[in-house]
């Protein structure tokens, strides 16, 4: 995760609201990639969320939905297409509140397999992997997912295709 200033180093977020960009990459079989994360130091406090993180400097969103998924998987070879989602959220991490407002884009890549290439020291603590999930995988767990509708979401997407324009999604405050 990064910080939204310019000359701070990656991790250091010191409140406000962050802008961030988390991309919705599906593969040739309409699967959706998601990160396993955990509370550093807690392991059994885990859920799974989208690729992406905070802007940087002076980047776009686009690029940073680029970056972070690059930094994060290792996958690059991506169609970034529209924001399918806009949702502002709050919630603990890492010993501090996050307040973010987040833009989620569609993306379609062929490159299944991922390394994560470049992570943040709170990343390395906090990121146990990554794995691909079918729709009614995700509708089926009981474990934790950003955002937390993002089973139904992601049927809807499949059903539909994308929104004419960003949905805006509930607030969620952990």
């Amino acid at each position: 995760m990064a910080a939204e200033a310019t000359d701070a180093p990656r991790d250091t977020y010191e409140g406000g609201l962050r802008k961030v960009a988390r991309v919705v990459l599906l593969d040739p079989q309409d699967r959706i990639l998601l990160l396993h994360g955990h509370e550093p130091g807690d392991p059994a406090d885990d859920w799974w969320f989208t690729p992406g993180g905070g802007v940087e400097g002076d980047e776009t969103r686009e690029e940073a939905a680029l970056r972070e998924l690059a930094e994060e998987t290792g996958i690059t070879e991506v169609e970034l297409g529209p924001v399918l989602w806009r949702r502002r959220c709050s919630f603990p991490f890492a010993g501090r509140r996050w307040d973010q407002d987040e833009w989620y884009y569609l993306a379609r890549t062929a490159q299944t397999a991922t390394r994560a290439a470049a992570l943040t020291e709170l990343e390395r603590q906090s990121v146990a992997g990554a794995r691909w999930w079918a729709c009614e995988e995700l509708t089926r767990t009981h474990e934790t997912v950003y955002p937390t509708r993002l089973a139904g979401l992601l049927r809807k997407l499949l059903d539909e295709g994308p929104p004419a324009r960003p949905v805006t999604l509930d607030t969620e405050i952990v």
